[in-house]
């Protein structure tokens, strides 16, 4: 068990990391640290055992183990608060889905004695806030954690434990692996989604007798659920994993050129490119990835 836990940052992963962490009774104390005046009324009204603290200053002092769960570019600030404040060789973990150049900028100015093990769960939803986190949000899903060359056997252990305890898969990975991985698995279907939601509107605009968002099919309404994500957390992860998005932008642009060409020459070979990518859906399926059940809501 944990002896005192501070959650610096209480949207839906901070709130469902709480909730779980109060569940299943992982800390003896639980602190919890939220800018958002809006979020921290909507955690007073939560009937779980914690504190809210207003500041980043001596009650960290008081922590074990710090979450972090606030956007990237958060991440300088609360780590000068902590090389202020904290006890010697306090242990840090966080929740970002980008590592390699955040890592190395907070490597630069924070105190040598303070452990960071970075983690990345692979959980979330377009919705974010408190009132949209619960406890099971991280079952069976993966959380990768970063193997740095200084980190040691002991706190890496102590943090895949933790995200055990509230019921992840775990995998530990190096900061590059991740980043060059996410940019193709996670951030570029996002910055899709921006930009189709984009293509849409441009559409309408152009066409304002066609009442495009009316006529949504299945497709369009998916994308959109994904690029109502918060802007502030994908601003910062396709900022901090520019290299990966550039090259993998630039491949998108170059495959969808070669559909171009497809379409605009009636090729034959589009049946059998089609039939062939179509096989990919069934791979992600058997790696219980998705379920094979079909989602009449969504047709």
């Amino acid at each position: 068990m944990i002896n005192k836990l501070l959650i610096v940052g209480c949207g839906l992963i901070g709130s469902s990391i709480l909730k779980k962490v109060c569940k299943k009774k992982i800390a003896k104390r639980i602190f919890v640290f939220e800018k958002s005046k809006e979020n921290q009324r909507a955690l007073k009204k939560f009937k779980l055992k914690f504190e809210l603290i207003k500041r980043m200053d001596k009650k960290i002092s008081e922590c074990d183990l710090i979450v972090i769960c606030a956007p990237l570019s958060e991440y300088e600030k609360i780590f000068l608060a902590c090389n202020k404040y904290s006890k010697k060789n306090i242990l840090i973990t966080d929740v970002g889905s980008s590592k390699k150049d955040i890592i190395t900028k907070i490597n630069r100015i924070k105190r040598k004695d303070i452990k960071w093990i970075s983690s990345h769960p692979i959980a979330g939803s377009e919705v974010s806030g408190p009132l949209n986190g619960y406890e099971n949000l991280f079952l069976n899903k993966w959380s990768v954690i970063i193997k740095q060359k200084n980190s040691q056997i002991k706190e890496m252990k102590k943090i895949l434990k933790f995200w055990k305890l509230l019921g992840s898969k775990t995998v530990t990975m190096d900061a590059v692996q991740h980043d060059k991985i996410f940019a193709l698995t996670s951030h570029l279907p996002h910055l899709i989604a921006y930009n189709l939601i984009l293509t849409a509107t441009n559409f309408k605009v152009l066409n304002n007798k066609d009442n495009i968002l009316r006529f949504s099919a299945g497709g369009l309404r998916d994308f959109s659920r994904i690029a109502a994500s918060n802007e502030i957390m994908w601003r910062d992860i396709f900022f901090n994993n520019k290299s990966n998005m550039l090259k993998v932008i630039d491949l998108f642009i170059k495959n969808l050129k070669v559909f171009k060409q497809d379409i605009k020459l009636n090729r034959k070979n589009l049946e059998t490119k089609l039939k062939n990518l179509k096989k990919v859906r069934q791979k992600i399926v058997l790696l219980k990835q998705d379920t094979s059940k079909p989602d009449f809501g969504r047709i």
